[in-house]
């Protein structure tokens, strides 16, 4: 906990937030503890208020907290056709971030272009971005989300 103490109070918001949900997801820290100790540091508690194990990288955290400040509920983790996808915004609006490393190969590529088409036959729209757009470009991103919920790709009946 003195860890987790100190990166809330050393680092960036969002950077803290994502060292807090590695150490989650790694089972580093228990969230049930995490929410009953006292902090005495209120960006500590917002912390623990907001950390969860869902996102698998530190790229993830950093988007559905960006989504997070512009009102936008994203679900992480959630499996469409026997996968888990990175993010759904509302019944339809899947979001795929690929990190850095990400797409090493060509197998690699060719398997998200794959899970896309299959996502795009089932009625979801697939927004992808890299780890350049939601790092350096955040606002960027954002607009993109949003311009798509503006047209209702987030909903089913809107879709139809």
């Amino acid at each position: 906990m003195t860890v987790l103490r100190h990166v809330a109070r050393c680092q960036e918001r969002v950077d803290a937030l994502a060292i807090w949900e590695s150490a989650l997801r790694q089972g580093l820290a228990d969230p049930a503890v995490l929410s009953r100790v006292q902090w005495r540091s209120t960006q500590a508690e917002a912390l623990a208020s907001v950390a969860s194990s869902l996102s698998d990288s530190g790229l993830e955290t950093h988007f559905v907290d960006l989504m997070r400040r512009h009102g936008v509920r994203v679900r992480q983790q959630v499996r469409i056709d026997g996968h888990p996808v990175d993010g759904l915004i509302g019944d339809c609006l899947v979001t795929q971030l690929d990190g850095f490393a990400h797409h090493s190969s060509a197998a690699d590529r060719r398997r998200d272009i794959e899970a896309d088409a299959r996502l795009r036959l089932r009625g979801y729209t697939v927004l992808r971005f890299d780890y350049v757009q939601v790092l350096f470009h955040p606002e960027a991103v954002a607009e993109i989300v949003l311009m798509a919920m503006a047209q209702g790709l987030h909903l089913v009946a809107r879709r139809a």
